[in-house]
């Protein structure tokens, strides 16, 4: 006879598996809903640190163009925001990008435009990063009538810690080209490469750009910068070189290898020339020839300074001068340059 209790058993426990996956099935659905509400949350809030971008607008006239000058700042209630600011221009009705850069230690960042004539929109768009949001700041509007014609425009800032520098002290300037809208090459060009040099320098003086070479790269407007160094020198006594003893004039085994058998040579040819007229002449050539040697090694400047160095260091001399930072630039073709001035004084 079959037991029917066993049967009812099996029945019993394969109703509480049944029971058990829906179980299962329904805390992994669950789960699943919960981690796909909890996600978005924890997006939101890697995200959630808000940001204000602000920006302020000034204009100047350099070598009679147009100078745009922007300063940003980018601000939050938590810590000071890192990434990248962009400056956008509406003037053609649809946002154009002018340049960007990256946010300093401190959330701030400038520009500097040479824009065309028109009026321009211009706005700053912080991109924001994993941690802070991004933020756009309000549009400041920019007129600009009568802009120059030249391909770039070339400034220099004031020395620091002055423009009046005591011998043998230097000072430090920032050189800027900005590139008007003719010289910003199209997309998908080569960069344009503007190089600097400075003359109207006292002696004893010298400048020296780092970047000397300041590129701009397809579509850029914004301004470049490179660091001057502008060195004077200090008067001082220079340390005399006191000359091996083989090439002092008149003594040493040198001297006496070129001076003994040129002696001898001559004389020589003086007692044979009493005998052939032939070698009365010859002696004669030889004597001069000796004697031109002798004035050229002992009386060489050149000589004189290697073996024994410059007998002072001449100082910067004291005055007023006027430096000239020049930009050049050229398309293969023809050069293209552009001046500012500055003023140094030297005390």
């Amino acid at each position: 006879m079959r037991d029917s209790s066993g049967d009812l058993e099996q029945v019993h426990v394969r109703g509480m598996n049944r029971r058990s996956l829906r179980l299962e099935e329904w805390v992994a659905g669950l789960g699943a809903a919960l981690a796909l509400l909890i996600l978005p949350v924890a997006a939101a809030s890697a995200q959630s640190t808000g940001t204000t971008t602000t920006m302020t607008a000034q204009s100047s006239t350099a070598a009679t163009c147009s100078l745009t000058s922007l300063a940003v700042g980018v601000t939050s209630t938590t810590g000071v925001p890192a990434g990248t600011v962009t400056i956008m221009d509406a003037a053609s009705g649809s946002p154009v990008s002018l340049g960007s850069t990256t946010l300093n230690p401190t959330g701030q960042a400038s520009f500097v435009f040479g824009l065309a004539n028109g009026v321009h929109t211009l706005s700053a768009v912080y991109t924001g990063n994993a941690t802070y949001n991004g933020s756009t700041s309000v549009s400041v509007s920019q007129t600009v009538s009568s802009q120059c014609t030249s391909s770039f425009i070339v400034t220099v800032s004031s020395l620091a810690p002055s423009n009046t520098l005591t011998a043998g002290e230097a000072g430090t300037a920032t050189a800027t080209v900005v590139p008007l809208s003719p010289f910003v090459p199209p997309a998908g060009n080569t960069p344009a490469f503007v190089t600097l040099s400075c003359s109207g320098l006292p002696n004893q003086a010298s400048c020296i750009f780092s970047p000397e070479s300041l590129e701009i790269l397809p579509l850029q407007h914004q301004g470049v910068t490179s660091s001057m160094v502008l060195q004077t020198q200090a008067g001082g006594t220079a340390g005399q070189l006191r000359p091996p003893a083989a090439y002092t004039r008149g003594s040493g085994p040198v001297a006496w290898a070129f001076l003994l058998p040129g002696m001898l040579g001559l004389g020589g040819l003086a007692w044979g020339a009493r005998r052939r007229a032939w070698l009365n002449k010859l002696a004669l050539i030889a004597l001069v020839a000796l004697v031109t040697i002798l004035g050229t090694t002992a009386c060489n400047p050149r000589y004189y300074y290697y073996n024994h160095g410059p007998p002072t260091t001449l100082p910067t001399p004291s005055g007023t001068y006027t430096v000239i930072v020049t930009g050049q630039s050229s398309n293969g073709i023809t050069a293209i340059t552009q001046n500012t001035t500055m003023v140094l004084t030297v005390n």
